[in-house]
């Protein structure tokens, strides 16, 4: 990462009215959680999973609950359960908690369940793919933290509206729940940066976003170790991992307010 790109990524998020910020897999890389695809890949050591899982779900709520009851101590769901329990926020997360808290950054989009955001601070967030400590109700959208709903009675049930409840993380299958869906565009069109952090612009919806924002003349700031189908729309490039680049970031930001305050 040159010093010129810092400078100038600096420039545009101490100036931007509304920079938000789209978070991909890699930042949780960076913590330890390993990633779905590529040579260390979930589904490259233990083969692709159901693709129709959520329809199997719908199907047999019950019978898809006890199987994930026991799926959760057995192979890839094991390996990744184990390693976000043990997985703490990197670097990466904890400066766009700071970056939140200095009123620089509005809104987080993560494509990530692992609620690493969270525990690093961050509050104004949009979890796409859910998150792995809570359940949902498929009728009314209502949240729960798993820890706190009695799963004794399978499949749970709405204590809200009576709805089949269901882990909150998105399923092969399932729609983005419209929620969210709806959040991530309202911050999309509103934004005037957007920070694109450790993704690979792969997965959709949400590879729709920076390109929407282009599009109404955002500014996108990439910061990621390698290139993606983003770098060439991107009006800078920070070549990283997250955990290295948006700390500077953060440091060169603070250093530009001082100069500008005559500190």
């Amino acid at each position: 990462m040159s010093e010129e790109a810092l400078e100038a990524a600096a420039r545009l998020v101490g100036r931007s009215r509304y920079t938000i910020a789209l978070v991909g897999a890699g930042i949780s890389v960076e913590s330890g959680i390993p990633p779905f695809r590529g040579p260390e890949g979930l589904w490259t050591k233990y083969g692709e999973p159901d693709l129709a899982g959520f329809q199997r779900f719908l199907a047999d709520p019950q019978q898809w609950w006890e199987e994930w009851l026991t799926m959760e101590r057995e192979g890839p769901y094991r390996e990744l359960h184990e390693a976000m329990e043990r997985a703490l926020p990197n670097a990466g997360h904890i400066a766009l908690a700071e970056l939140e808290e200095q009123g620089l950054l509005k809104h987080t989009i993560t494509q990530n369940a692992d609620n690493l955001h969270q525990e690093a601070g961050s509050r104004s967030i949009t979890e796409i793919h859910g998150n792995r400590l809570k359940l949902r109700c498929l009728d009314c959208h209502s949240r729960f933290p798993l820890a706190e709903f009695s799963l004794e009675v399978l499949p749970p049930k709405c204590p809200n509206c009576g709805g089949v409840v269901k882990t909150d993380i998105v399923m092969f299958g399932e729609p983005i729940p419209a929620d969210a869906l709806q959040r991530c565009h309202e911050e999309t069109y509103r934004c005037d940066c957007m920070l694109l952090v450790g993704t690979s612009a792969l997965v959709y919806p949400a590879a729709d976003f920076p390109v929407i924002a282009k599009r109404r003349g955002a500014n996108l700031i990439e910061a990621n170790p390698r290139e993606t189908a983003l770098t060439d729309l991107c009006d800078v490039v920070l070549s990283g991992a997250a955990g290295t680049v948006l700390p500077r970031l953060v440091m060169k930001v603070r250093e530009n307010e001082g100069l500008e305050k005559g500190l």
